[in-house]
This record gives C-alpha cells, structure tokens and sequence, in this order.
C-alpha cells in the first residue's frame, strides 16, 4: 500500500490546456444591430417612391464632392477630302523649249570640255539635270570647295545664267558613314555642299540668289545601288536642277524677257 501511494504521488498530473476566450458577448449584440439596421434601410428603399431628377441631382452633388467628373462627350470632326492637286499640263511649247534647251546645253558641255565632270539628263518636260561628279567639287568629307572646280563652276553659270530657269542645287552622298568633328551625318554635309555651291555663285556675282535654292538628301537618293565602291563614287555628286519656266503658250520670240538663245 505504502509502495502504490508513493507511485501515485510521483505520477506528474497532466495540466489542462487553458481554454481561448473566444468572442465577447457583446460582439452577438451587435450584429443583431447592425443586421436590424440593414433590413430597416431596405425596407424603406423598398417602398419609397424615387425622383429620378433628385437622384440625378443628388448623385451628381456626391461625383462632384468626391471630385468624379463626368465623361466629355466624344465630338466627331469632319476630315475634308481635298481632292489632289491636277498633274501640270505642259503646252507643246513648253515641251519643246525644254528639249531645245537640253540639246543646246549638252553641245555647250562638250565644246567646254566638260564631258568627262558633266553631264546634263532631261528628266521631264520642265526639268533638266546638269548632274556634276563629287569628286571635281569637294575632298572626301568636306564641304569647302576645292580650287580646282572653279573654271568648271564659273562655265556652268555662263550656261545658266541666260536661260529661263531657276537653279535648286542638290547635294548627295554614298551611304558610308561619315567620320567628322564638324557634321553628325552625311545629311548635314550634303546640305553644307549645296550651300557652298550657292554662295560660290552669289559671291562672284555668277547668278542672282533670288534664282538658286540649295538642298541636301545625304545617301537618300542613290541612282544606283551602294553595293561597290564604284557605284558610290556615282552617287557622290552635286545636281544642278533646272527648272523651266512656263512661258504660258507663248514661244520664246514673243516674250523678249524669257527669250533663250538657242
């Protein structure tokens, strides 16, 4: 007996787990409330007879207080189809005076010698190219003149000069990208060219500012594929763009002032 009490005492009682005090009371009370509340609002919504006017006044003033604005409404504009402008009619006239022109200025290149540095290519009934290669004008990135192209310059204003045209000079570069201090891309050094052009003209009193403009395309308009280095040489050029004037159906002996020698 002795023996079984003191085992009995020396068995360690197991401690029960205290309980979580779970929700407060009250917590029930509450939701009885708010559940109460709820169905009462229903109910009253329920039955009550709505103006549409106030509500829309009365949700408005709630947008506007919470800084909610209406969408504007989407507006249509109109796009106007403008029909394209009508192709230029060249009279016979015209035609046969920038053909007449071309032929004078292709016998003029040669009795000058200037064959082998230019060449003239009528590219419409209003246009005549005097197409001149780069290498006669400018060293390889720059845009200052080279001393040598002056006598070719100063003979291609002699055949310009009494024509009734105006002058746009364009400039046009292979596509290899240009190594300079002075210019981003060959764009810029197309255009600088162009006006090296120009001013060499107006500066010696060769032709009028008021009959040239100046233009730079950089390698945009190859005549043929940079694919060699011979085919870029051909695209490295300036081109003299002649345009001829509309004598509106009038020939040349009739109106003194646009008169040609040809």
């Amino acid at each position: 007996m002795a023996e079984e009490s003191t085992a009995n005492q020396q068995s360690p009682r197991k401690k029960k787990k205290a309980e979580s005090p779970g929700v407060p009371a009250w917590m029930v009370t509450y939701s009885d409330l708010v559940t109460l509340l709820l169905t009462f609002f229903v109910l009253l919504l329920s039955m009550a007879n709505l103006d549409p006017v106030r509500f829309t006044r009365a949700s408005g003033s709630l947008k506007e207080a919470f800084g909610v604005h209406p969408r504007p409404a989407q507006v249509e504009f109109a796009i106007p189809i403008l029909p394209s402008p009508p192709k230029t009619k060249f009279t016979p006239v015209q035609i046969e005076l920038t053909r007449k022109i071309h032929q004078r200025l292709k016998a003029q290149i040669v009795e000058m010698e200037l064959g082998k540095d230019v060449d003239a290519v009528q590219q419409d009934a209003e246009t005549i190219i005097l197409r001149v290669n780069n290498a006669v004008l400018f060293n390889p990135g720059d845009h200052r003149l080279n001393p040598p192209a002056y006598p070719t310059l100063r003979h291609l204003a002699d055949l310009i000069r009494p024509l009734p045209v105006t002058l746009r000079i364009e400039g046009h570069t292979d596509d290899l990208p240009i190594k300079s201090e002075i210019f981003a891309d060959n764009w810029e050094l197309s255009i600088a060219r162009a006006v090296s052009v120009a001013r060499f003209f107006e500066q010696g009193d060769l032709l009028p500012l008021d009959r040239i403009s100046a233009i730079g395309y950089g390698a945009d308009r190859p005549l043929v594929p940079n694919i060699s280095e011979a085919n870029r040489a051909v695209n490295r050029r300036v081109d003299f763009v002649l345009r001829v004037k509309n004598l509106s159906g009038t020939t040349p002996a009739e109106n003194s002032s646009e008169s040609v020698p040809l």
